[in-house]
């Protein structure tokens, strides 16, 4: 994967898989402390001490349609490749939260990619999920980080069944995301 979104999404449809009914997503770029911080944490099954040493193996996968989970494994290398890492804490039927830590500026991290689409389909293809999408932008200047916070059960409390997918709920939670992740220089 060459965007931190497609694993940010790939990490969150884990958590689905592991049965969660709320999943948070955090993104947070610090430039002045030159660290880019990410993190998807869930309510679900969450893993045993044994299977979470396990899952930053390649070979292994809890997936019954494929022999190997690279997902994780690559998302780890890339981190430490990037003078980061990435720590799993979890605890079965307490869930998982696996934080990914990069130096900002360093040149082989890759870009974010497109948050604002990962985090729309991950909206419309599992409503029956609590998202909740955090992004923070701290520039190199001393002032305040930016700061938006993206909370779809009021939306869909608001929308009395109306599904995710009408046109008019699209176009407006594309732009509440598109313009809330925008306080920050996506690259």
């Amino acid at each position: 994967m060459k965007e931190i979104a497609l694993h940010l999404l790939d990490l969150a449809e884990n958590s689905v898989t592991a049965q969660a009914h709320t999943v948070e997503i955090s993104v947070c770029e610090d430039l002045r402390a030159d660290r880019l911080s990410v993190c998807v944490k869930d309510d679900g099954k969450g893993m045993p001490e044994e299977v979470i040493h396990l899952v930053c193996d390649p070979f292994f996968t809890s997936r019954t349609k494929r022999a190997v989970g690279l997902g994780i494994p690559l998302f780890k290398e890339a981190a430490e490749a990037c003078r980061g890492g990435l720590q799993i804490d979890s605890q079965p039927g307490a869930g998982t939260q696996i934080t990914a830590v990069f130096q900002h500026s360093h040149i082989d991290r890759m870009p974010l990619g497109n948050l604002p689409a990962t985090f729309l389909s991950l909206l419309v293809g599992h409503p029956e999920i609590h998202w909740i999408f955090h992004y923070s932008y701290q520039p190199h200047q001393p002032v305040e980080a930016q700061k938006f916070t993206f909370d779809d059960q009021p939306v869909k409390e608001a929308l009395d069944g109306l599904p995710l997918t009408h046109p008019q709920v699209l176009a407006y939670l594309r732009e509440t995301l598109e313009s809330g992740l925008r306080v920050g220089q996506l690259n």
